[in-house]
């Protein structure tokens, strides 16, 4: 059995700790290690290989520093250039793991879920096993033990053909209003779609190909295009643009006469809103969760998440108060689906704090944005050892290095030269340059860029050791340009 990681989305409804470019599942929301890699530690026992990743190319990164961190096995990232949802996630996965003679049980799974139960885990994964051997395609339901409006709802029936315990699906449901979501509880034999299945390679791309063609052909097509070595696969951006955009469940498990429900009563969550996280963490005698430096009176059933700076509440109930370096969301508890649509209105406006956080990570370490005007920018940099930027250049703006500790390799034009702790450079506009830790411990610095422009795709890469660099075009040479 294989476990299939979809490490896509942005978790928008967790706004302003979610944002695009490092989204919830890469967050240390319900305990010290972060969603994706409890994900993966869950399943880390007999019987189960080592994990296939999908990520948008831009977390590949990530990905790798959160394996590393908790020494996690991988035997291979998959590497979207953007979301297409996860049936041609899934399709690309099992056509090359069908194409390498692998025609394995795929177990699909969410980065961002929590499971409280792992033995509760492993005997649903052993009565699904069953299921998928002969030929099932198994989608674990949670029982519906609540009228909850923001999951799918399934609705199962009795089959003599399946193994005990194990029911058809009968009708999938979309989320419902708060009215039906109270019958169905009431009725029974309804669950809540996990968003995990299990099944064979072959027979989902059989279903897809039967149910979807158009997912199951673009496939095809841009697997065949995509660059691959040892352990990561780039999908063809241009070929899979074409790709159209479903999910599993309309392209292929609301069609196919195959699907089948596996209770999960496991202590499940998607973590998919404010109110779901308030649920799964531990409550004070008041009922409020707080994280951070938090000071809460007269308050009852709140979620208090604070992230550097002093938040005190007073006489709230119900309400989500959510503080960040450049961002603050507050909501009624009842009302935290709409974050996402709030995130759609900043888009609309070009707010840019729904792409990043102050602090942006990168292979080589992380800057954290500390102040800025209309045309200076002060970033306090940090990089690890042995690691290094980019070979580059901005068209607009200069840049001064301040070493805080650490040692410093700078490369500017022809010059290459080391700074040690409170010593410091400038970068003039339009020189090729470099930073890079030869030292032991991360270096820290100060940069303080001044320009008419300021934006980060102000940069031109020349060479870059992560794979990210930018072609230099029109025949010119790195030295030409630095002189």
């Amino acid at each position: 059995m294989i476990p299939v990681i979809l490490s896509g989305g942005s978790g928008s409804r967790l706004w302003p700790l979610s944002r695009k470019q490092f989204p919830k599942q890469f967050l240390a929301l319900t305990g010290e290690h972060t969603l994706f890699q409890q994900t993966l530690e869950r399943l880390v026992f007999e019987g189960m290989d080592a994990p296939i990743v999908v990520c948008n190319k831009d977390h590949r990164f990530i990905v790798n520093e959160q394996l590393a961190t908790r020494k996690l096995e991988c035997q291979r990232i998959l590497m979207e250039p953007f979301g297409r949802n996860t049936a041609p996630a899934v399709a690309l996965t099992a056509m090359m793991l069908v194409n390498e003679g692998r025609d394995e049980l795929m177990l699909v799974l969410p980065a961002d879920h929590v499971i409280d139960d792992q033995k509760a885990l492993q005997r649903a994964l052993a009565l699904a096993t069953v299921a998928a051997e002969r030929g099932e395609m198994v989608l674990f339901g949670v029982p519906a033990t609540r009228p909850e409006t923001g999951y799918g709802y399934i609705k199962s029936t009795a089959d003599s053909l399946l193994p005990e315990g194990v029911s058809r699906v009968q009708q999938f449901v979309e989320k419902p209003d708060e009215k039906r979501a109270v019958e169905f509880v009431k009725s029974g034999g309804y669950f809540w779609n996990s968003g995990m299945f299990l099944f064979r390679a072959s027979r989902f791309l059989e279903e897809l190909k039967k149910h979807d063609p158009d997912i199951y052909d673009t496939c095809v097509l841009t697997l065949e295009r995509s660059e691959q070595d040892a352990d990561t696969v780039s999908f063809d951006e241009a070929t899979f643009a074409c790709c159209p955009d479903n999910s599993i469940d309309y392209a292929v498990m609301e069609k196919t006469q195959r699907a089948c429900v596996v209770p999960l009563s496991a202590g499940w969550s998607d973590v998919g809103c404010w109110a779901s996280l308030w649920a799964v963490n531990d409550k004070d005698v008041h009922g409020n969760v707080s994280k951070g430096d938090v000071v809460i009176q007269d308050s009852r059933n709140c979620m208090i998440h604070g992230n550097g700076k002093l938040v005190s509440v007073i006489g709230l109930d119900n309400i989500v108060v959510v503080e960040t370096k450049d961002a603050m969301m507050i909501a009624h508890k009842d009302k935290v689906q709409g974050v996402k649509q709030m995130v759609n209105t900043l888009n609309d406006q070009g707010r840019t704090e729904t792409q990043n956080h102050c602090e942006v990570y990168r292979p080589w370490g992380s800057y954290d944005s500390v102040d800025m005007g209309g045309r200076f920018q002060v970033k306090h940099i940090s990089v690890k050892p042995g690691a290094c930027l980019s070979l580059q250049m901005h068209h607009h703006r200069a840049e001064h290095w301040i070493v805080v500790s650490g040692t410093a390799e700078v490369t500017c034009d022809e010059n290459v030269f080391l700074l040690t702790e409170n010593q410091s450079t400038y970068i003039p506009i339009a020189s090729v340059h470099r930073l890079r830790n030869p030292g032991k411990i991360p270096l820290e610095i100060i940069e303080v860029q001044s320009g008419s422009y300021l934006g980060e795709d102000d940069i031109e890469r020349f060479e870059d050791i992560y794979g990210r660099s930018t072609p230099v075009e029109r025949g010119v040479s790195v030295k030409t340009i630095a002189q």
